[in-house]
């Protein structure tokens, strides 16, 4: 019998069971953001961060016109300028640590980011992240002299940070929203690694981080040109996933299930709904082979992350000197950017962002039960005071295990428990939704450790 012919009678059981009636999303309030997000603005912060010559983390640090120096005070008042247009919405502020004995940086140097912070109006200690990198490079990664553009790597995702920032900062959202300009991404992810240490002392519970890594270019070197799909990398099992942890999913399953894959997921969805001409293709891996991004650094202490790209690269305008051989024009120059394309990628963001923020927080502890029984029952911990304003309810998602999204659920109000009956615990992978009142969904959580979103819950922390 084909495989799907179960589902008809699983829907038409679930049919008769009583409706709740589910809080719709503000879409308009998604249209709105998406349609202030301007690729005209993300052109001129792109230009400005070209401008200054090279933004190596190893060159200049005292001019104001050259160097990363340069380019990250610059980073630090464009996020003062749009902190003092929304009243002081944002915390701005420069974050650091010193890195020497490295292959990359073997003298003594100060690798600075640079943070905004707009601090949610519920749940403040409840974050999500949007980085992009200052830095840039050209063929010898040493090379801290040459002219190093950076427009696409990574110019085009710090613009786009900037961006959302010019735009979000206009509008409340009841969890916290991080821009993050992060440094020493080619000399080793340095930035990252101290954006991601201070997080876990801080103690933030973070709901996903949306690394931003190249996001303008749509002339692939394989000849392909294509502005209307892009890339969400993000990995499996926990880095750190204990092994008493390992053994529960090998029985209770959770391989593609972890925070990181229904954060992607979450971004897939929010193009599917609200981007006009973009699909997102959800790539089951941390990074492309053998390369690496700042999503890693918090992948590494247990947090959910993922990396939105371009779908086709060119290698010849990535981290090369500026020349012309055979006829190839070789640098990560200003024209090989497609600034409109960069824009429905910095929306996507966006949008992801205010969704994120405006939801619940993630359900916790979900757990799952049902062996040797036709029906499966999901429980969860109540909101905490800090979410009950806000929470409507909760979702159940459902899907066949071999189906990369979510394709069944059900809302069921608010409640902790709720019992799928005649839909068996052995054919499909299970998860659960917080739910505002203004319908705005949080991601899907897996039962059990390996889904679970804060390190609190899971113990792997």
């Amino acid at each position: 019998m084909p495989r799907f012919a179960l589902i008809p009678t699983v829907l038409l059981t679930l049919a008769a069971a009583p409706a709740l009636s589910q809080p719709n999303a503000d879409a308009a309030l998604l249209e709105e953001i998406r349609r202030d997000v301007s690729a005209d603005r993300i052109e001129q912060d792109i230009r400005t961060l070209v401008g200054f010559g090279t933004r190596h983390t190893l060159s200049e640090t005292e001019s104001d016109t050259r160097g990363i120096g340069a380019a990250r005070r610059w980073v630090y008042e464009e996020f003062k300028r749009i902190s003092a247009a929304c009243d002081g919405c944002l915390e701005v502020y420069y974050q650091s640590d010193f890195i020497e004995g490295e292959q990359r940086i073997p003298e003594r140097t100060e690798v600075v980011n640079v943070i905004a912070v707009q601090r949610g109006t519920v749940d403040p200690g409840r974050y999500v992240i949007m980085s992009g990198d200052i830095d840039s490079r050209v063929s010898d990664v040493m090379d801290s002299t040459s002219d190093s553009p950076g427009a696409n790597d990574n110019a085009s995702g710090l613009a786009g940070a900037i961006e959302a920032a010019r735009v979000l900062s206009k509008h409340k959202f009841a969890g916290s929203i991080v821009y993050a300009g992060l440094s020493g991404e080619e000399q080793g992810l340095f930035g990252g690694k101290i954006m991601a240490a201070a997080a876990q002392k801080g103690g933030w519970r973070i709901t996903g981080v949306l690394n931003n890594d190249m996001i303008g270019n749509i002339e692939g070197i394989n000849g392909v040109i294509n502005n209307t799909t892009a890339r969400v990398f993000m990995e499996g099992t926990r880095m750190n996933e204990s092994a008493e942890e390992a053994r529960m999913r090998r029985f209770t399953g959770g391989e593609v299930d972890s925070p990181s894959r229904n954060l992607g997921r979450y971004v897939h969805k929010i193009a599917e709904n609200h981007i006009p001409n973009l699909d997102v293709m959800m790539i089951y891996r941390l990074d492309r082979f053998g390369r690496g991004g700042h999503h890693r650094p918090f992948n590494d202490l247990g947090y959910p992350g993922v990396r939105i790209m371009e779908t086709n690269e060119n290698y010849n305008r990535q981290h090369q000197d500026l020349r012309t051989e055979n006829g190839i024009r070789y640098g990560d120059v200003i024209e090989g950017v497609n600034f409109d394309y960069a824009a429905k990628l910095t929306s996507l963001n966006a949008l992801t962002m205010a969704a994120l923020s405006r939801a619940p927080a993630p359900p916790a502890k979900v757990s799952i039960e049902g062996a040797v029984s036709p029906n499966t029952t999901l429980k969860w911990q109540a909101a905490d005071k800090r979410e009950k304003s806000l929470l409507a309810g909760y979702k159940i998602y459902w899907r066949l295990t071999d189906e990369p999204t979510w394709t069944n659920s059900r809302y069921v109000g608010n409640v902790d428990a709720y019992t799928l009956e005649n839909i068996v615990i052995d054919n499909y992978f299970f998860g659960v939704a917080s739910v505002s009142k203004d319908g705005f969904e949080s991601p899907v959580v897996f039962p059990g450790p390996a889904g679970s979103f804060y390190p609190d819950e899971s113990g792997s922390q």
